[in-house]
């Protein structure tokens, strides 16, 4: 076996473990970020808070994310990227512990914040740093780990519901899902890390375009805060309109999770085979035809497992596929994604508080309303991007910098 066989399979070994490890990352991730909703009429009467209020940490929670996400970003461009997200899961954990024994909402809005902050810096580095080690051929290793945050998300659910059934009390589903994040932190700090795409000296050449960028940053906006929402609020939504009890209104909710998880299962030959724009179009019209069942049929219990499953399928793999669809178009750096994430962590800031302003004055139907608009928007936002690539591959008769030269060039 010669020099250059031997180094090939050493990469070979090391990409996988690495990604292996970001794949049970977002494991931990979804398992965290799904807690929230089956917990919240519990956290509401833990705090002797009203449902407007309890919703307030939604925003709270996104806005950490926001943060996380923007300097987060930066952080992975400047030092050790697995250091970086081990401290940030154990962060995590230390905080879940605490939030079912808070009786203060306001010490409970704290707390989230800064659970909000470590998952937008998991959640940035995870997106980042499979870029960095797999490169032009990113796609289906994205859609991969896109799939483990969705099968971390459906899980949540059932592990909380299950120690529900056995402890008579939710905070024993937040110390488990505590407890699962620490071996994943631990294997994390002596993994090496991936080369970045680009070097400090070359961040410069790399900035992108900025109204590409912008409009890329509402589509995530738009696109996470109507999953985010969805997930966060359709067992409160499943119990007020009175169609399921708090135990069926969990596995509801662990069926969002669970077309979500399959559907991104099914995104990764897909994203080998289809190009990225059909897929989000595809995507977002099956995610809107899940919609349109649920106000349809508003009063139907069939419809709102059918509808919400329909929803789940079509909006699970519109994330990453954003992402590879952005790294096609832009130098992915950790700042880059950092603003990408900035944009979803608005959306999961801005569109469940607005529920929970009007959850309760305009009723459960507001929750359908808004985010049926939010995708309608998403479509049209999106068809702009297209318009705008096309013409900006037009111009592009310059020779690239060093950085671009360095992604391999694709088709939309």
């Amino acid at each position: 076996m010669d020099s250059s066989t031997t180094q090939e399979t050493g990469h070979g070994a090391r990409a996988l473990n690495q990604t292996l490890t970001y794949y049970a990352a977002f494991i931990a991730l979804g398992l965290t970020v799904a807690s929230l909703g089956p917990t919240l009429l519990g956290l509401a009467e833990q705090t002797g808070s009203m449902l407007s209020q309890i919703s307030f940490l939604f925003t709270t929670r996104a806005l950490g994310y926001l943060g996380g996400s923007f300097i987060g970003g930066r952080w992975y461009d400047r030092l050790p990227g697995h250091r970086i997200m081990a401290l940030a899961l154990l962060a995590i954990t230390a905080l879940l512990a605490f939030v079912p024994i808070i009786p203060v909402l306001g010490i409970l809005t704290l707390v989230l914040l800064a659970i909000g902050f470590a998952e937008g810096v998991v959640d940035v580095g995870g997106n980042t740093l499979i870029v960095w080690v797999h490169r032009e051929r990113v796609a289906p290793y994205m859609s991969g780990l896109h799939l483990f945050f969705a099968i971390g998300a459906f899980l949540s659910p059932l592990l909380i519901a299950q120690m529900i059934l056995w402890t008579g009390a939710f905070g024993s589903g937040y110390w488990l899902l505590a407890a699962l994040l620490i071996p994943v932190a631990l294997f994390l700090f002596p993994l090496p890390n991936p080369a970045p795409l680009v070097s400090r000296k070359e961040h410069a050449a790399a900035r992108p375009n900025l109204s590409l960028l912008t409009l890329f940053v509402v589509m995530f906006l738009l696109v996470a805060g109507a999953e985010g929402s969805f997930g966060g609020w359709i067992f409160t939504y499943a119990v007020k309109s009175d169609l399921a009890d708090e135990y069926t209104a969990a596995y509801i909710n662990a069926a969002f999770w669970g077309a979500f998880m399959l559907s991104r299962l099914a995104s990764i030959p897909i994203a080998a085979r289809v190009r990225p724009r059909v897929i989000v179009l595809a995507d977002l019209a099956l995610a809107l035809a899940g919609f349109g069942l649920l106000l349809a049929f508003s009063s139907a219990v069939w419809a709102l497992w059918l509808g919400t499953i329909l929803f789940g399928l079509g909006i699970a793999s519109v994330f990453p596929t954003l992402i590879t669809f952005a790294g096609r178009h832009m130098v992915i750096t950790g700042a880059v994604t950092g603003w990408l994430f900035v944009g979803a962590s608005l959306g999961g800031m801005i569109l469940p508080w607005l529920i929970g302003q009007y959850f309760e004055t305009l009723g459960p139907k507001f929750l359908l309303a808004l985010l049926t608009g939010a995708l309608i928007l998403a479509i049209g936002v999106f068809g702009v991007i297209l318009i705008l690539v096309r013409n900006l591959s037009t111009q592009h008769s310059v020779t690239p910098p060093p950085a671009e030269r360095r992604v391999t060039e694709h088709k939309l």
